[in-house]
């Protein structure tokens, strides 16, 4: 657990306590925050229709947990558990996570948020307060394929978040879902020149789609891409 820069909850409005906005949760993870255990809030709802999420039940869901109900079980891992991950859906956009984060990062744990860019902003508030450790951005596609992906208008707040990110001392990860129907090599190698135009040079991580999974809109299976798929202009690719 994180014991350093834990903010106060002076003027924090805690109203938001007896509010639904997480869809469900997992208390326990390795994977999903670098080097330390975890548990992942799944907040409902989402302000893309990205056609490969495999997560419906969440995009178009209700939250179903009280954050009251969500802070007794974090209690319960004081000492037990280094992070919270805040994912979804897209959390960035409910009212609530601002103090929520507040609240969380006071009981002690570090916060990663997942977030789809949609939202510069919030994140720039989340920056500047000093009230997140770690961030995952996922990058959806290129420009012209943007909206054909997500179902969204948010490519120029994509690259927000990015410059953000890029500007501050926070680590973070560039991400990209894979789908054969959705991308193509030269795509990921248009998307590889805008992070090197921004001055990315961290880990890009592609995850590829997997089959057979309960889809948004139904997609045929994924080719898979891989090392010898890509054009090398970036040196720190890995594949998921």
């Amino acid at each position: 657990m994180n014991i350093n820069n834990e903010p106060t909850l002076e003027n924090v409005n805690l109203d938001f306590l007896n509010k639904k906005a997480i869809h469900s949760f997992t208390p326990f993870t390795l994977l999903d925050y670098p080097d330390k255990s975890a548990c992942i809030l799944w907040f409902a709802g989402c302000n893309m229709k990205c056609d490969y999420c495999y997560n419906p039940e969440i995009v178009f869901g209700k939250g179903s947990f009280y954050f009251s109900e969500i802070v007794s079980f974090l209690k319960s891992r004081r000492n037990l558990l280094d992070a919270v991950v805040f994912s979804g859906g897209e959390c960035l956009i409910h009212k609530a996570v601002i103090p929520f984060i507040k609240f969380v990062k006071s009981l002690g744990f570090l916060i990663k948020v997942d977030t789809n860019g949609s939202q510069p902003k919030v994140l720039e508030k989340l920056i500047e307060e000093q009230l997140i450790d770690y961030v995952a951005l996922d990058f959806k596609g290129p420009k012209e394929k943007f909206f054909d992906i997500t179902k969204a208008h948010f490519y120029a707040q994509f690259l927000s978040c990015l410059e953000l990110l890029q500007a501050s001392s926070i680590p973070f990860e560039v991400r990209t879902t894979y789908h054969s129907s959705l991308l193509n090599f030269d795509d990921i190698a248009s998307m590889q020149n805008v992070l090197l135009e921004l001055g990315y040079d961290k880990n890009y991580y592609i995850q590829n789609f997997r089959n057979y999974q309960n889809t948004i809109v139904p997609l045929p299976d994924s080719q898979l891409i891989s090392e010898k798929d890509i054009h090398h202009n970036m040196t720190k690719i890995i594949f998921r």
